[in-house]
């Protein structure tokens, strides 16, 4: 590959290309919002590890008289990217088995949104994403998705609870987000920060 040189013989174009540099920048940049005003940083509190309760409604949008099951362990949160990503790790066990996966989390600054996959390590497979964002300390996550062969929207909801305690709620809606069933709810206790 063969590079060109370019030569100036007074200099003059250079600086007055550094000057219009020099005034575009500062004007370009207080354009574009700051992460923490984009939403890019929004999970940065999380960043760390966490003792999690889960709960499981056995079997969702059924018409019995369904019951709880519980599991206890632990969460890793971890940045990717610069913050710009980050992965949920998830270990829990309890009486009626265990649960392992993994949450990606993935920015999209175009959009203003954050788009959650869930990947059960049992099967391997990621979930259809939910997209959303944070709005007066609360997230707000919706998609689509199948329950069986019926289609359904899942509502997913992160409620901070103080600086160390965070609650996580999911939800399936069989008419369209009319009515919504919470499925799942776990709460997290931070462990320890890795900031």
């Amino acid at each position: 590959m063969r590079i060109r040189t370019l030569t100036v013989p007074h200099g003059r174009i250079l600086v007055a290309l550094f000057a219009l540099l020099a005034l575009a920048v500062p004007a370009s940049a207080a354009a574009a919002p700051s992460a923490a005003e984009d939403g890019q940083r929004d999970f940065d509190w999380e960043i760390g590890t966490w003792r999690t309760e889960v709960r499981v409604l056995a079997n969702p949008l059924s018409d019995t008289d369904d019951h709880w099951l519980s599991f206890e362990g632990t969460s890793v949160v971890r940045p990717l990217l610069d913050r710009r990503a980050n992965v949920v790790e998830l270990k829990v066990a309890g009486p009626d088995g265990r649960i392992e996966g993994l949450n990606l989390r993935l920015y999209e600054p175009q959009a203003n949104r954050w788009s959650l996959t869930f990947i059960n390590i049992r099967d391997g497979l990621p979930t259809p994403a939910v997209y959303g964002g944070f709005r007066d300390g609360v997230g707000e996550f919706t998609g689509d998705d199948h329950l069986g062969d019926r289609p359904i929207k899942v509502r997913f909801r992160i409620t901070r609870q103080g600086t160390d305690k965070v609650k996580f709620e999911q939800a399936y809606s069989a008419d369209g987000g009319l009515t919504w069933e919470t499925n799942w709810i776990a709460v997290d206790r931070r462990i320890d920060s890795a900031g």
